[in-house]
C-alpha cells in the first residue's frame, strides 16, 4: 500500500487533536473544504473509518486512535529535527544568512528605508535580497522569508498581513495646473490612466467616484515602479497608496489631487514556511517586519 500524502496526514493529525474540521482549517491556514477532502482521501486510501461524530465533535475510532499515536509522534519528531538542524546550522556560522524576497517597488520605497536599521541591530546576520511580486513568483529554494502582494491561503506556509491597501490617485504637481487641471473626479479622464493590471483598479475607483467611464490605455506596464515613474514625469495619473508613495508625496514629487480611495483586491503579506519560524533568525526578522508594519509611515 502506498504511503498517504503528508498533507492528508497533517490534516488528520490536526483534526484528531482539535476535534473539529473548522479549527484544523484555521490552524493550517486552509479552507474547511480542503481539510474534509484530505480526510476523505486518507480514509479511502486506507479503507477504514478514522472518525465518528459525537455531537459537533469528531472523535477518533479505535483504528484512528492507533494511527494518531504514530502520526502525532512522527510530526513531533520532524519538528524537533528541523529545529535541531536549523539551530546547528546557525550556530556553526559567525554570521547567518537570511534570504528575503519582496516586490521591487515595495522593496525600493518601504523596505530599504528600514532594512539597514534591522541589520545594524542584528550584526550576526547578513541578508540576500530577491525580488518577486506574488507567491507564485517566489523561488522557495532560494528564499527564507517573502513579502508578497496577494491573498491567502497558502498551504504549508505561515503568513501575517503587513498592510491592507487602499488606492487613491496620484500625479505630478503639473497636472494640477492649466485647462486640464484635476479638481474633480471626472477630471482624471482628461489624462492617461496609468496601471499595471487590465484596468480593473481604475474601473473600481471611477465607479466609486460615480464617474461614467470606459477605461482604456495605450500602454501597459508589468512593473509598478515604471507606473510611478511615469506619474512623476507627468505622463498621467496612477492609483497607489501611501505605503508605496509616502516619500514621493512627502518630498513633493507626487501629489494626491483627490482623497477618494478604494480597497485594493490584494494586500501585502509576510510569509514563510511553517517550520521556518523555528529558525531564530527567521523568527527575529518576521517579528521585526510585523512591528515595522504596525508603525506610521515615514
Amino acid at each position: 500500500m502506498a504511503v498517504p500524502s503528508l498533507h492528508s496526514l497533517r490534516a488528520f493529525e490536526s483534526v484528531s487533536r482539535l476535534g473539529n474540521v473548522a479549527a484544523a482549517a484555521a490552524e493550517l491556514h486552509v479552507t474547511p473544504g480542503a481539510i474534509s477532502q484530505q480526510l476523505r482521501a486518507l480514509q479511502l486510501s486506507l479503507g477504514i473509518d478514522l472518525f465518528r461524530k459525537s455531537g459537533r465533535r469528531l472523535v477518533l475510532t479505535e483504528r484512528g486512535a492507533t494511527l494518531q499515536k504514530s502520526v502525532g509522534t512522527a510530526m513531533h519528531q520532524i519538528a524537533d529535527s528541523i529545529r535541531d538542524i536549523s539551530a546547528n546550522a546557525y550556530a556553526t556560522s559567525d554570521r547567518a544568512e537570511l534570504r528575503v524576497s519582496a516586490p521591487s517597488v515595495f522593496g525600493t520605497t518601504w523596505l530599504t528605508a528600514r532594512i539597514f536599521r534591522f541589520l545594524d541591530a542584528n550584526p550576526d546576520l547578513r541578508m540576500q535580497m530577491h525580488t518577486a511580486v506574488d507567491f507564485e513568483e517566489v523561488d522557495w529554494r532560494k528564499v527564507d522569508v517573502a513579502i508578497v502582494y496577494g491573498n491567502p491561503p497558502w498551504a504549508g506556509f505561515w503568513w501575517r498581513m503587513l498592510h491592507s491597501i487602499y488606492a487613491s490617485p496620484v500625479c505630478s504637481p503639473q497636472l494640477l495646473r492649466g485647462p486640464n487641471a484635476i479638481r474633480e473626479p471626472h477630471d482624471v479622464l482628461k489624462h492617461r490612466l496609468l496601471h499595471e493590471d487590465d484596468g480593473d483598479q481604475w474601473r473600481r475607483w471611477l465607479t466609486e467616484a460615480r464617474v461614467p467611464h470606459s477605461v482604456e490605455s495605450d500602454i501597459y506596464f508589468d512593473n509598478f515602479a515604471m507606473v510611478l515613474q511615469a506619474a512623476r514625469d507627468g505622463h498621467g495619473v496612477a492609483l497607489t497608496n501611501d505605503i508605496i508613495s509616502f516619500r514621493d508625496l512627502d518630498e513633493g514629487r507626487l501629489v494626491q489631487p483627490l482623497t477618494l480611495s478604494v480597497a485594493a483586491s490584494r494586500s501585502y503579506y509576510c510569509i514563510c514556511h511553517e517550520e521556518g519560524l523555528a529558525n531564530p533568525a527567521i523568527g527575529r526578522f518576521v517579528d521585526w517586519l510585523v512591528d515595522q508594519a504596525s508603525r506610521p509611515s515615514g
